[in-house]
C-alpha cells in the first residue's frame, strides 16, 4: 500500500479490479506493450506524474507502465471523471498512489495535482494541461528534473503550443492526441459514441426525431454528429471554420450560425475548446425543455454563470441534469454541471479506442526517455513509426490483414522518370 494517497473508499477496490480486468479484454495492443515492457524494463527508474481521467481504461495504461519499471502518481484531470472503484483498485492492488475522488472541488483537485507534484517527476502525462501549466506556475523548483511530457487531449495542445509560443514552457511535450492512432479513432468513434451514451443516460431521452445541435465539427463534433444522425436526430452544425464548415455541409448537415440555432434546438453539445459558445443571447431564444451538454474539456462552453444569472429557479431533477427555470417560465436543463459529458455521466470511451490512445502514452513514454534531450522545449508530432505500428498491433489484433508493395511498386513510388 502507497504511503500517501487520497481515493473514495478503498472498500470498493475490487469492484474496481473487475472493471480494470475487463477493459483490459478490449485492449490488446496495450497488453502487447505491457508483456514487452515486463520484459525490457524501458522506463526502469523513471518518475512519472499522470493527470489523466481515473478510469478503468488508464488504470490499464498505469499497469502497462508500471510493468515498464517505471514509478508512477495518478491524479485527475477532471473533478467528474473519476472511477471511484478503480481508483481503490490502483492503490490497493497495484500500489499506485492516486489523489481521485469523483466530485472533488476545485481546491480538492488542485490540491491533488500539487501532491502528485510532490513526487519530483521526470516525466508528466497530462489530459488538458493542468499538471503542466500548475508546475510551471507554482512549482518551479521542480522544472530542472522533467525531462518531457506528453499530452492526450485536443484542449491541452492548444494550451501548451501557446506556452510555447510564448516561451513558457520549458521541456519538451509529445502531442499524443495529433497521433493519427488517437484523433481519427479516440476522438471520433470514441467521443461520438460516448457522448451520445452520456446523454441518453442523464436523461433517457429519444433521439429520434429530435434536432440536435452541435457546436465544432473537429474530430470529436464528426463522430458526434455521424452518431446522432445514425439514431434519427436531425443534426445542425455551428462553426466557425469556412473549411470545415464546407466540409459538414457536403456531409449532409446543416449549417448555420448559433443564434439561428438557438430556438430550433432540443439538444446542444459543444465540442469546440473554446469559452461561451453557449451564451445569453442562445438561452434567451431556446425553447423550452431544451437540453445543453458538453463533450470539450473544461466546462467553460456553456456559460453558466450567466445561466445561474438568468434562472429564478435552479432544481436537480435527475441525478446528472440541474433544470433552470427562466423568469418567463421556460426550463433549460444542463447535463453533468457542464463538464465532460460522457464521463460525469456515462463511462467515457470504449476501451478498444482507448487502446490506441494509450498505445501511443506508453510508447510516447519511452520515446522520450530514449530521445527528449534531442527536442526542443516546445510541442512535437508524435512519430509516424509510432503511429503506424499501433496500427499494425490493431489490425492483427482483429484479425486483419493488408497488402504489402512489391519491390517494383516501391521502386515506381519513389521515382520519377515513369510516366504515361
Amino acid at each position: 500500500m502507497p504511503e500517501s494517497y487520497d481515493v473514495k473508499d478503498l472498500r470498493l477496490a475490487e469492484g474496481g479490479r473487475r472493471r480494470i480486468e475487463w477493459a483490459d479484454q478490449e485492449m490488446p495492443v496495450l497488453r502487447q506493450i505491457r508483456e514487452r515492457f515486463e520484459k525490457k524494463r524501458p522506463l526502469q527508474g523513471t518518475r512519472i506524474a499522470a493527470c489523466l481521467h481515473v478510469t478503468s481504461e488508464t488504470g490499464n495504461l498505469m499497469r502497462t507502465l508500471q510493468a515498464g519499471g517505471a514509478d508512477i502518481v495518478l491524479c485527475a484531470s477532471n473533478p467528474l471523471s473519476t472511477q471511484d472503484d478503480v481508483a481503490a483498485s490502483l492503490v490497493t492492488h497495484f500500489e499506485i498512489p492516486v489523489y481521485a475522488v469523483k466530485g472533488e472541488d476545485n481546491e480538492t483537485y488542485y490540491r491533488h495535482i500539487s501532491q502528485s507534484l510532490d513526487h519530483q517527476p521526470h516525466l508528466t502525462m497530462d489530459d488538458g494541461a493542468d499538471l503542466v501549466s500548475t508546475l510551471h506556475k507554482n512549482r518551479r523548483e521542480l522544472l530542472d528534473g522533467v525531462r518531457g511530457g506528453t499530452e492526450e487531449t485536443t484542449t491541452g495542445v492548444i494550451r501548451l503550443r501557446a506556452m510555447a509560443a510564448s516561451g513558457a514552457l520549458h521541456y519538451p511535450i509529445i502531442a499524443v492526441n495529433d497521433a493519427m492512432t488517437k484523433h481519427f479513432f479516440d476522438n471520433r468513434y470514441g467521443t461520438g459514441q460516448s457522448t451520445v451514451d452520456g446523454i441518453v443516460r442523464a436523461t433517457n431521452i429519444l433521439l429520434a426525431g429530435k434536432t440536435f445541435v452541435i457546436a465544432g465539427y473537429g474530430w470529436c463534433g464528426r463522430g458526434l454528429a455521424m452518431r446522432a444522425r445514425g439514431m434519427g436526430a436531425n443534426v445542425i452544425v455551428t462553426e466557425v471554420d469556412p473549411l470545415v464548415a464546407l466540409e459538414a455541409v457536403m456531409d449532409g448537415f446543416r449549417i448555420m450560425p448559433m443564434e439561428e440555432a438557438s430556438p430550433l434546438g432540443d439538444i446542444f453539445c459543444t465540442l469546440t475548446g473554446d469559452i461561451n459558445i453557449l451564451d445569453r443571447q442562445h438561452f434567451e431564444r431556446m425553447k423550452d425543455g431544451a437540453i445543453l451538454a458538453n463533450s470539450g474539456h473544461f466546462n467553460v462552453e456553456i456559460n453558466i454563470p450567466v445561466l445561474e444569472e438568468m434562472a429564478h429557479e435552479k432544481q436537480r431533477v435527475r441525478e446528472f441534469v440541474e433544470q433552470y427555470v427562466l423568469g418567463d417560465g421556460r426550463r433549460i436543463n444542463l447535463l453533468g454541471e457542464g463538464r465532460l459529458v460522457n464521463l460525469a455521466a456515462a463511462e467515457g470511451h470504449p476501451a478498444s479506442v482507448m487502446d490506441m490512445s494509450f498505445a501511443n502514452q506508453a510508447l510516447s513514454s519511452e520515446y522520450m526517455l530514449e530521445h527528449g534531450d534531442e527536442l526542443t522545449d516546445s510541442v512535437h508530432t508524435i512519430p509516424e513509426a509510432i503511429d503506424r505500428e499501433i496500427a499494425r498491433l490493431k489490425l492483427e489484433s482483429m484479425g486483419m490483414q493488408i497488402d504489402k508493395l512489391t519491390e517494383e511498386q516501391s521502386r515506381y513510388l519513389h521515382s520519377w522518370e515513369e510516366g504515361t
